[in-house]
């Protein structure tokens, strides 16, 4: 009679524990998801804040002309894939382009200088904080005929 009691008992705490996990799990799923979203989001502006920061500092290189320098340290988030200078080419351009990747696919993050900007920040893959090389040349790389700012990775 006592065994049934004491079986009965752990029966009974195992459904009821078996209930309050399954109102749970839908909490926990939705806090996951939630939780997914609110780190896409922080990328994209961490990748905004780099992108806007490199491209106002080539603005102010761009001004004061050649042989002016600057140094500058930029966070990059973890989903960044690649950064492109000048435009999706790595030609000369006007803007400073972070992919980032999300769940949903890639979005384009953009900063715009009125100069002419050329580099190459390829050799920047994982997340972490890095140097880049701004400095007013005479004439670009892919350009000759043009003078722009070039941006490269601090190595």
């Amino acid at each position: 009679m006592r065994k049934n009691r004491l079986l009965q008992s752990s029966f009974e705490l195992l459904i009821t524990l078996s209930f309050g996990l399954a109102l749970l799990l839908p909490l926990v799923i939705v806090a996951f998801l939630q939780l997914a979203g609110a780190n896409v989001s922080l990328s994209s502006v961490e990748a905004q804040q780099a992108a806007s920061k490199l491209a106002s500092t080539a603005t102010l290189v761009g001004s004061e002309g050649v042989p002016a320098k600057q140094l500058v340290q930029i966070q990059v988030p973890s989903s960044v894939t690649s950064i492109y200078v000048g435009n999706v080419n790595n030609t000369t351009g006007h803007e400073v382009i972070f992919v980032v990747s999300s769940p949903s696919g890639s979005s384009y993050i953009t900063a715009y200088s009125p100069v002419n900007i050329s580099g190459s920040l390829q050799s920047i893959e994982n997340a972490g904080t890095y140097l880049v090389n701004v400095s007013a040349v005479s004439s670009c790389p892919s350009n000759t005929l043009m003078p722009c700012v070039y941006m490269s990775e601090r190595t």
